[in-house]
């Protein structure tokens, strides 16, 4: 269970794009804590450098900062490195809609410049950020891998044409890559403000302020969120996953469905407030319903999420609360 007992070769390194991000920021803490060298590169456009101040004295780890859509700055990344995990890229369906141009910059060009540098550096594994939003408006629920509908946004696109790519470096090149689809991620340090923030830390947040969060849709739409310890898990199992697991996407979340307005009660409920949502559209390019088989996973990869989503929700809370100084009141 869980990846604490996982075990590298002595002296491994590995790099973290999007290092400062919410997920890579929580990898970058893992991985210094198992014992192993980090390297974080970001270019500190969406990512905060707060996030990984806390590690800037630790003597394992080195922060690059540099974008992904410069190759040089990939190629340097990479040197001397035997584990890539990708996590730089930008977020947001609705974002993406508006601004396809830069998604397909980074989102895609980033990626490849990623993983062509990793292929001349001797990288060993190269594990990369792909997203649920791949299968589109296939209704087909659990989400199961090989069974895709069509892409409804960019963002979607650009996750989609990474795997893509993915597959062909593996069996063109030899660089054993996996695509790791993310489903509705949520934990700490995780951005609750902006127009584009996930929806538990921005209802967190609101409800703290004993602010109305707004629900896009009636709130029956369903959600496997997937708690970041979960993620963490699941890229460095990828790193010791064999290479015949290599060259394919898998679904990475805890196997679990909860409806919008139920997750909205058991955060009202848990932090002791009393205040009706909002209902608003529904938004563009959205998936009306996300629910993971993850059997491929923990077949192929050895994954096996210990985090469900109601102990995440208690972790995640309790974090945010003393982050800001809050008593909770329930």
């Amino acid at each position: 269970m869980g990846y604490k007992h996982l075990q590298f070769p002595e002296g491994s390194k590995f790099l973290v794009t999007g290092s400062a991000g919410f997920i890579g920021s929580n990898l970058v803490e893992a991985i210094l804590d198992l014992g192993y060298q980090v390297r974080g590169l970001d270019n500190l456009s969406t990512g905060r450098q707060e996030n990984v101040d806390q590690f800037s004295n630790h003597p394992n780890y080195e922060f690059m900062l540099g974008d992904i859509r410069d190759q040089n700055t990939c190629m340097n990344a990479c040197e001397g490195v035997d584990y890539v995990l990708h996590q730089a890229a930008w977020g947001s369906v609705p974002r993406s809609i508006e601004m396809p141009l830069l998604y397909e910059e980074i989102n895609i060009k980033g990626t490849l410049n990623m993983m062509d540098a990793a292929k001349q550096n001797g990288v060993k594994k190269f594990v990369y950020a792909s997203s649920s939003s791949v299968y589109g408006d296939e209704p087909t629920l659990p989400k199961t891998e090989g069974r895709e509908g069509n892409i409804l946004s960019p963002y979607a696109l650009t996750k989609k044409v990474d795997e893509e790519y993915g597959r062909l470096y593996t069996k063109l090149y030899g660089l054993d890559t996996y695509g790791l689809r993310y489903f509705n991620v949520f934990g700490k340090r995780q951005d609750p403000n902006g127009a584009y923030a996930a929806v538990i830390p921005k209802f967190i947040m609101q409800l703290l302020n004993d602010e109305r969060p707004t629900i896009h849709g009636d709130g029956r739409q369903s959600r496997d969120f997937t708690y970041i310890e979960n993620v963490i898990e699941a890229n460095l199992k990828a790193c010791k996953a064999s290479s015949e697991a290599a060259g394919q996407a898998y679904n990475i979340a805890f196997g679990g469905r909860e409806f919008l307005i139920d997750m909205y009660r058991h955060l009202v409920g848990a932090l002791g407030k009393d205040i009706e949502p909002i209902y608003g559209p529904p938004r563009k390019g959205d998936i009306q319903h996300s629910n993971a088989n993850i059997s491929k996973a923990q077949e192929m990869l050895g994954y096996d999420p210990e985090w469900s989503f109601e102990q995440g929700i208690e972790a995640v809370i309790e974090w945010y609360t003393s982050e800001l100084g809050v008593v909770k009141l329930a």
